[in-house]
């Protein structure tokens, strides 16, 4: 039995404005074509399918069409849980539907457990693998609201919640593991932020939960699950020290942040129950590229890309002593004629000179939406004591906006 392990394709995001569809559609081309060449039995997508609740026409197209084609095969399976980028009541509206492809879609947290529970049968039409198929559990899911809770409080719900949710699940695919003929591998999906979990600046990683980017321990999960397939990190990376919890990591850099980092996919196969574990390395589709220094470095980290005939999008750090103030108009020139494309400036000398220590002139492109809520706080001369319970109260907004389905009755 074959498993390949991804997630996070956030399909439809756009890098300071550039959209990204030919690069997604050059990544689930080749996705595909893996899953054809290494036979495998199922593929794991652990969330953020889209990178909107409500995704762009193209980006639906992409999804459907790399679908249809992965379940071409008789016997493959694919399953699919929303992350919290994805609009649950979007993904699950077609899965009546794409259970006739095999396709088996989980959008939401369900009454009963069993239904978060997935039972893959192989060509011979036996059971060969259950999936505890849980998505992003939202934070309305799993606490209940309190008048007068501290943030302790709700962190320890939150955790709990979570560590209820998957024995629950994992408790139903245990008796349907008992009606089977023989035993077999039981795995589970994930979309949250494990303790220890590797992030990157400007890698769009969303706070979970109120009142911080809440870190849960390997051990609310069950123990004895033979592979825990996560998503939301996009850095591959393992949980906790085992090759058998992953983060199979975005396919593609979600910033120039993560421009450095190696991509990749998780290829897990089963002999009797002990998994194999394996990382595919993706190809990078479109090339990104961070210049930063002086203008005399700069110069030459354009003139290096030309001489080899790259179309890298490039994020230019300008840092030398000279005030340049027309940065932009130089670097258009630099690279006039050539493939290379300049998505963003940073002109921090000019700001320091001119502004002294001031933040003033930040773009919204340079800050999140707490870095705004910050300079807010800062301009109107906010005291440093209450500064905490507003960013609280101003990230349970933030979750609040952010978990809300938009596609939803």
């Amino acid at each position: 039995m074959k498993l390949l392990h991804t997630s996070d394709w956030h399909i439809g995001r756009a890098l300071h404005g550039r959209k990204r569809y030919e690069e997604c559609e050059a990544f689930l081309n080749w996705l595909a074509g893996v899953i054809e060449e290494q036979d495998v039995d199922a593929l794991l997508v652990a969330g953020d399918v889209f990178d909107s609740g409500t995704p762009s026409n193209r980006s639906q197209e992409l999804y459907y069409r790399f679908l249809r084609r992965v379940a071409a095969a008789p016997h493959r399976h694919v399953v699919v849980t929303a992350g919290n980028h994805d609009s649950p009541s979007f993904l699950n509206a077609p899965r009546e539907l794409l259970k006739f492809l095999n396709i088996h879609v989980v959008g939401c947290v369900t009454e009963d457990p069993a239904e978060e529970v997935v039972v893959l049968s192989g060509p011979d039409r036996k059971p060969c693998l259950i999936v505890c198929a849980i998505p992003y559990l939202r934070d309305r899911d799993i606490r209940t609201a309190e008048a007068g809770e501290s943030m302790e409080d709700k962190e320890r719900k939150i955790v709990e919640g979570i560590r209820t949710h998957y024995r629950s699940v994992y408790d139903a695919a245990k008796e349907k593991s008992a009606l089977l003929e023989k035993p077999v591998p039981i795995v589970a999906m994930g979309h949250l932020y494990t303790a220890g979990g590797m992030t990157v600046d400007g890698d769009g990683v969303r706070e979970l939960y109120i009142g911080s980017l809440l870190k849960v321990g390997t051990d609310v999960f069950p123990e004895h699950i033979d592979y825990l397939a996560l998503g939301h990190l996009h850095i591959p990376q393992t949980v906790g020290g085992s090759p058998f919890i992953r983060y199979s990591g975005s396919p593609l850099p979600i910033g120039f942040g993560e421009a450095g980092h190696a991509k990749s996919v998780v290829l897990v196969e089963f002999s009797d129950r002990a998994p194999d574990v394996a990382e595919l390395p993706v190809p990078r589709f479109q090339e990104l590229k961070t210049l930063r220094g002086d203008w005399e470095q700069i110069a030459r980290g354009i003139e290096e890309l030309k001489s080899r005939e790259s179309k890298a999008w490039i994020e230019v750090i300008y840092e030398g002593e000279e005030i340049v103030g027309d940065l932009r108009t130089r670097l258009d020139e630099a690279i006039a004629g050539s493939g290379l494309e300049i998505l963003l400036t940073k002109n921090n000398r000019a700001l320091e000179r001119i502004m002294g220590s001031m933040d003033a002139k930040e773009t919204l492109d340079d800050l999140d939406v707490t870095d705004v809520f910050q300079r807010c706080l800062e301009s109107h001369e906010v005291p440093e004591d209450q500064k905490p319970a507003l960013l609280d109260a101003y990230r349970e907004i933030l979750v609040s906006l952010n978990e809300q389905d938009e596609m939803a009755e």
